[in-house]
């Protein structure tokens, strides 16, 4: 007789999806510090669509997104699905997934039952008239982040996904380590390769904030793995050997240069003065860290508020700055005169389509990616996790949670 929950790490029979399952979620009442707002539930196991796939999820990795959602800030994503008409009052989070398929949908074509997969977090409507015309599904309207604008993530026992969102496991990683990269590096990847012609190529100079998180040590790996030369930006010197072994040319340590926030407005000859003196100091160790006089090709940006008037005034003569998120803040300045005069562009990007998350999924598969795997934690250590995150505390590189895997070390062949 079919069981109705199963505990973790206690597999079912290969294909029966029991009626509950053990997962963390959110609840709008809980809203606030990570380590109070996630709580492990027993919830409804998922029903899927025609064209989803229910996933027995073995790892996961932990991302900022599911800070903002155990936050309730910038976003409540809990009312804005309830507003779309979708019933559950909580939210079961996780936007990076290595794991079984376990049932499929009707319509279901390129993955099995038993395919082991890691799985990306683009979520788009499949009916969606842009989508359907074969465009990138990144720029539809309907496009969200699976596991932060959608519910039953990889913090779940059993996590719904669209089909198309699967990517067979590379064999040689652990559950752990295939778990917890692909947000960041698919993100990382269409950044650095998906904004032509401004793409990494040999000798390209790119400099990466943040560079010891998730998404900048990614963004180091596939610098190097496409032949560019990084020069990683990072808040103490402790971190440069980090970045050195993930494939950086230099660093420069971002705490021993003050003009950082809102620049001044330029008609205040004395303020602007100084901050200029500031960004053109940062300019010269940018220099002094690769050894020539070569200014970024690529300027790899996610804090935004308080370093994007440096990013402009650093980037090179018809170079870009390419930005996926806003760390420090939303408001920018920037001197406008350095943009147009020197022919610069300024690109957003979010996530990545299928085909740039399989491309960056070869690299780690042939070796030439690391996923920079820092530390596994226990499932029940997954609130804790957030906090380190929200705090700054967490270790460099990227965190994974097992969920169903019983122990490290598991699923590579």
């Amino acid at each position: 007789m079919a069981s109705d929950l199963y505990d973790l790490g206690d597999k079912p029979p290969l294909g029966e999806v029991p009626k509950r399952m053990h997962a963390f979620a959110v609840r709008q009442s809980r809203f606030g510090q990570p380590r109070d707002a996630w709580k492990r539930e027993v919830l409804p196991t998922p029903t899927i669509g025609p064209d989803e796939v229910l996933i027995y999820v073995m790892a996961s990795g932990i991302n900022y997104n599911n800070v903002w959602a155990a936050l309730g800030q910038p976003l409540d994503v809990i009312a804005e699905r309830l507003k779309m008409g979708e019933p559950e009052d909580f939210h079961a989070g996780g936007s990076d997934c290595s794991g079984i398929v376990w049932a499929t949908g009707k319509d279901v074509k390129n993955v099995k039952v038993g395919d082991e997969v890691i799985v990306h977090s683009g979520w788009w409507r499949p009916d969606d008239p842009w989508v359907l015309s074969g465009k990138d599904p990144m720029l539809a309207e309907s496009t969200r982040t699976w596991g932060y604008q959608t519910n039953y993530g990889s913090y779940c026992q059993f996590a719904r996904a669209q089909a198309h969102q699967c990517i067979a496991k590379p064999k040689k990683l652990t559950w752990e380590a295939a778990g917890c990269f692909l947000l960041c590096a698919s993100t990382a990847y269409r950044m650095l390769m998906g904004w032509e012609p401004h793409t990494v190529e040999k000798g390209d100079v790119v400099l990466v904030w943040g560079a010891t998180g998730g998404l900048g040590s990614l963004a180091l790996e596939i610098v190097r793995a496409q032949g560019g030369r990084a020069i990683a930006v990072v808040s103490d010197k402790a971190k440069k050997k980090f970045c050195l072994e993930h494939g950086a040319v230099g660093a420069i340590n971002r705490s021993q240069f003050d003009h950082w926030g809102v620049m001044p407005d330029t008609k205040d000859g004395k303020a602007y003065g100084n901050w200029a003196k500031g960004a053109r100091a940062f300019g010269k160790a940018i220099w002094d860290a690769l050894g020539e006089r070569t200014s970024p090709r690529i300027v790899f940006e996610h804090p935004g508020e308080a370093t994007l008037p440096t990013s402009e005034f650093v980037c090179g003569t018809g170079g870009m700055i390419v930005i996926c998120a806003g760390t420090t803040g939303y408001n920018v300045t920037l001197d406008l005169r350095y943009h147009w005069m020197r022919q610069k562009r300024f690109q957003g990007s979010h996530l990545s389509n299928d085909q740039q998350a399989l491309a960056v999924t070869k690299l780690v598969d042939a070796g030439k990616v690391d996923p920079c795997l820092s530390q596994t934690y226990r499932f029940d250590e997954l609130p804790e996790c957030h906090q380190l995150m929200l705090d700054n505390k967490h270790p460099y590189g990227n965190m994974a949670v097992l969920v169903n895997a019983p122990k490290t070390g598991l699923g590579a062949s």
